[in-house]
C-alpha cells in the first residue's frame, strides 16, 4: 500500500512538472477572460477579446500607462487568435505589472491572479509584453503585442463635445 502511494504521489508531482493542469471540476465555473475582465473591472463591453479595443474608443479612457484596475488588451497574435483581456491588478514598476485574467495558457477555464506581465517594447509603451509561464516558474519566451490599457472612467467631454482619450497621469514616473 506505501508503495502505491509513494507511486500516486510520484505520478502526481511528474504532471505538475510537466505543466499538466488539472481540468476544471463539473460544479467550477468555466470562466472566459472576457467575462471575467468585465465582472473584475467594471468596464461593461461585450463580445470577443479582440473587439474591446475598438469598442472602447470613446466611451473610455485609453492609454499605454498601467493603472490598477484597467484591462490590459492583447491582440489576436499565434493560437490567441481571439485576443485577450487581462485586469491590471498591482503596479510594480514603470515596466512590470501584476494581471488578474482567465482562460490563459494552462489554466483553461480558470482565473489566475496577480500574474507578472512585463513590458518588452522598444519604447516602453506596453505594445509587447511577456506573461509568467507557470510551468517554468518563469516568463514565457513568446511575445505578445497588445493595443494598451482601457481604464473604467469614461472618455471626457468638454461642452458636450467628446474629446480624445489620452494617457493620464498614474503615479508612476
Amino acid at each position: 500500500m506505501k508503495r502505491l502511494t509513494a507511486a500516486a504521489v510520484a505520478a502526481t508531482l511528474g504532471f505538475s512538472a510537466l505543466g499538466y493542469a488539472p481540468v476544471a471540476k463539473a460544479d467550477e465555473p468555466y470562466w472566459q477572460c472576457v467575462t471575467f475582465a468585465r465582472m473584475f473591472s467594471g468596464i461593461n463591453i461585450f463580445g470577443d477579446a479582440l473587439t474591446w479595443w475598438r469598442q472602447a474608443q470613446g466611451k473610455f479612457r485609453t492609454g499605454g500607462r498601467p493603472e490598477t484596475g484597467a484591462v490590459l488588451a492583447f491582440q489576436p497574435s499565434g493560437r490567441m487568435s481571439r485576443g485577450h483581456v487581462a485586469v491590471v491588478s498591482d503596479i510594480l514598476t514603470d515596466r512590470v505589472i501584476r494581471v488578474t485574467h482567465a482562460n490563459w495558457g494552462g489554466s483553461r477555464g480558470r482565473v489566475e491572479e496577480n500574474v507578472t506581465v512585463v513590458d518588452v517594447s522598444r519604447s516602453g509603451d506596453w505594445s509587447a509584453v511577456k506573461v509568467w509561464y507557470n510551468p517554468i516558474h518563469d516568463l514565457g519566451t513568446s511575445v505578445y503585442p497588445t493595443y494598451g490599457f482601457i481604464y473604467k472612467a469614461p472618455a471626457q467631454t468638454v461642452e458636450g463635445v467628446l474629446m480624445a482619450s489620452a494617457d493620464a497621469p498614474s503615479g508612476q514616473p
